[in-house]
């Protein structure tokens, strides 16, 4: 075998796809698979082809960009998998080596490199995006745009996802965050928040709630301006270098502070960083800090429910559903602790609806890329939420909730049903606000 196919077979994670042995069991689990009936659209097909590739059959990397950029990366096929194919590392290892490859025309390369460089991982620049949306909400743009029709004419969709973005918070309340918050009574722990990229920026209000819910289970909690984003969008665009040193950073600023845990409340984000490890894995020197930063992260639903769950006050009677979080049930292996927290709660009433496991569609910005894949995947959710007859699905990710929103408007439910993060709804029983 000459260098460079060895040298390629050791960027595509090659050895990992000799773990596959083509069963078959990852097919009904895999969300592409079932829509499209396509074999290079399923998990095994699509670690076939990297295989190829790595055994010199096919040349042309960009053979293997659709069935790759079509893949969801929920990873459910890991779960069901009987030899343990580890098929999240060579999705993303071959990602990262088309990226390599690819030529991207000039605005491309700009907009990637604006995008991956300094928006994401800048607290700074998200703040602005949080602020600008706050601006554009308040100043009557938005109504107008509305008003006009130029929603209906926006590209790749945008026009449907602008209406189901929460509202944002104003500019006084996005710096409210302290950087330490008391626990109520008597202290269990000592946190460290994640506040994450688009949480921050999109979804602050869940960012305050979660502070709350914590000190008031017991927890002080410290949240720190020099972490930065997860780097999970990073790697699932094939920016493989970039999120290792986005994984490097925050390694680095959370190893400075003496807690018991670090909190996340985005099932994506809280999957790229229980693999920090991995990521780094082939760079010893970061092998012992990235395993003890693993061994403190935590999910905000796992620490609620060691603490205690939250204590609910009787509210009215409700029937709920819970949209599961692929990252968080595959790759984070939390799935206990939400519907146990949820089930405590007075007057709640929790319905599983059917493939629960199985993916909405959203992934990151799949929903927007791959707009037409992704609603025939959201159609079939759907029909599952509707069977349940909840009022309010629950979410523990931002994508899900998002994608949920869109499908409570694609089947006309906005009069019935609505959609909530698990944080959300936990504060609202338990009457933070």
């Amino acid at each position: 075998m000459n260098k460079q196919l060895e040298a390629l077979r050791a960027e595509l994670n090659y050895d990992k796809t000799n773990k596959c042995v083509q069963c078959g069991y990852c097919l009904p689990a895999c969300p592409t698979y079932m829509t499209m009936g396509k074999e290079t659209h399923s998990p095994r097909g699509r670690i076939n082809l990297v295989r190829m590739v790595g055994e010199g059959k096919i040349t042309d990397l960009s053979v293997l960009e659709e069935p790759l950029d079509l893949c969801l990366g929920c990873r459910a096929c890991e779960t069901v998998c009987p030899t343990g194919v580890e098929y999240g590392a060579i999705l993303e290892s071959a990602r990262a080596a088309i990226t390599r490859r690819k030529s991207y025309s000039i605005p491309q390369k700009a907009m990637r490199s604006f995008l991956f460089k300094k928006v994401f991982p800048s607290r700074k620049a998200m703040k602005l995006l949080g602020n600008a949306m706050w601006m554009y909400e308040k100043s009557g743009v938005q109504k107008l745009a509305r008003k006009s029709g130029l929603m209906d004419k926006m590209p790749a969709h945008l026009g449907e996802f602008e209406a189901i973005v929460p509202p944002a918070v104003s500019p006084g309340e996005r710096s409210s965050l302290p950087r330490v918050t008391k626990a109520k009574g008597e202290k269990k722990y000592t946190v460290a928040f994640f506040v994450g990229c688009v949480m921050d920026a999109m979804f602050r209000k869940i960012n305050h709630l979660s502070v709350q819910l914590l000190a008031e289970v017991g927890c002080d909690v410290i949240v720190i301006e020099n972490q930065t984003c997860c780097g999970a969008l990073h790697a699932h665009a094939g920016e493989l270098d970039e999120s290792k040193s986005l994984a490097k950073r925050n390694i680095q600023a959370f190893s400075e502070l003496d807690v018991d845990f670090i909190v996340n409340n985005a099932g994506g984000c809280g999957a790229m960083l229980v693999e920090y490890d991995h990521l780094l894995a082939d760079e010893p020197q970061w092998a012992e800090s990235a395993r003890e930063f693993v061994r403190k992260t935590r999910d905000i639903s796992q620490v609620l429910a060691m603490c205690g769950g939250i204590p609910g006050k009787e509210g009215p009677a409700e029937r709920v559903t819970y949209q599961r979080s692929c990252h968080m049930t595959n790759v984070q292996k939390v799935t206990a602790e939400p519907v146990q927290l949820l089930q405590n709660l007075p007057n709640v009433e929790l319905v599983e609806m059917a493939e629960a496991n199985m993916c909405c569609g959203s992934a990151g910005i799949y929903n927007i890329i791959q707009y037409d894949a992704s609603m025939e995947i959201l159609d079939h959710k759907m029909e599952h939420v509707k069977d349940t007859g909840a009022a309010t699905i629950i979410t523990t990710n931002p994508g899900c909730l998002l994608q949920m929103k869109l499908g409570i408007e694609r089947e006309k439910l906005t009069d019935r049903v609505r959609a909530v993060h698990l944080v959300e709804y936990l504060a609202q029983r338990c009457g933070i606000h």
